[in-house]
């Protein structure tokens, strides 16, 4: 188990590389840079020479991106070209919002699918499971910006319900959670109706029903147990799509997350902070699957056993 999780965090290096040369790559084409936020339509030539020698960005594409890599991996995520401010500081103050919001648009998902799942599979080929489905391609087929403003114009707008915009308090994230979470809840639904028919059909579960256990206790008690691992694995997967997925989100509702961070930097040009966003949301995205690898080991422990056989033989 502990080389497993050793492999893992060391396959996160290459990871790392190529998810921050692709960024910085597109960032090195794409027009204008972080002296224009700065004020540099102001500026004359001479000042926008030297403003961007000061930045260090009249240097050649692959020195910028070495120098950045180079403090990378002692730890420095550098500052950003428009603050000034500690990237890693200046992340780690949005992030608790960020995982809010992600926290709740994931609790939504699994509080809407997990049933709705259940009674889709236990009902097959009934018109409540016909509804069912239907539901779930709607929801995957709404984009999240647009349901975000469809929800603030009907509970925001006209009936004054929620706040619009911001954070307030936890009543602000209900719009921004189900804006989420609707998208979320199609696909998990999905997958656990059809976890959930795998198991339906087994033998074992007509021999528990042969000793009198009642349906609901099969249901619940018995299926529903032994269908959850590729449940977790889609609810680990939602957990890190809502934590870095949510950048239109948090900008049609103004609220001051990662996502909006992001927003602002691609928009002002600010490398190091785009670059720095993407790698700790990367670390971070990869320790959720991490976790949600290490917990299929307490749901089956024919997987742990796994591990404990590859440790002992590499």
């Amino acid at each position: 188990m502990i080389r497993f999780v050793i492999r893992r965090i060391l396959f996160l290096f290459p990871v790392i590389i190529g998810a921050t040369l692709l960024v910085y790559f597109i960032l090195d084409l794409a027009p204008g840079d972080a002296v224009f936020a700065l004020g540099g339509d102001q500026m004359s030539e001479e000042e926008l020479i030297a403003l961007r020698h000061e930045l260090g960005l009249d240097r050649p594409f692959i020195i910028r991106y070495l120098s950045y890599m180079q403090g990378l991996f002692t730890g420095d995520l550098g500052v950003s070209l428009i603050s000034g401010r500690s990237v890693l500081e200046t992340y780690f103050q949005r992030l608790p919002m960020t995982l809010r919001l992600a926290f709740s648009a994931t609790m939504v998902s699994v509080l809407l699918s997990l049933p709705l799942g259940i009674y889709s599979a236990v009902r097959k080929g009934s018109i409540q499971d016909n509804i069912a489905m239907l539901f779930s391609m709607l929801g995957l087929s709404m984009p999240n910006f647009w349901f975000g403003l469809i929800l603030i114009i009907v509970f925001s707008l006209h009936l004054g319900w929620f706040p619009s915009s911001g954070y307030t308090g936890p009543i602000s994230l209900v719009l921004p959670a189900f804006a989420v979470g609707t998208g979320l809840t199609a696909n998990l639904t999905r997958m656990t109706r059809s976890s959930m028919l795998d198991v339906l059909g087994q033998d074992y579960l007509r021999t528990v029903r042969a000793k009198g256990v009642s349906e609901r206790a099969v249901v619940n008690r018995h299926a529903l147990k032994n269908a959850l691992i590729p449940i977790i694995t889609i609810i680990g997967t939602q957990l890190s799509i809502a934590l870095g997925g949510s950048i239109l989100t948090e900008s049609v509702f103004a609220i001051p997350g990662v996502g909006r961070l992001m927003m602002d930097s691609i928009n002002q040009r600010d490398a190091p902070m785009i670059l720095g966003c993407v790698v700790l949301t990367t670390i971070l995205t990869s320790i959720i699957l991490l976790v949600v690898d290490l917990l299929y080991a307490m749901v089956d422990p024919r997987i742990k056993s796994q591990y404990v056989r590859r440790g002992k033989t590499s």
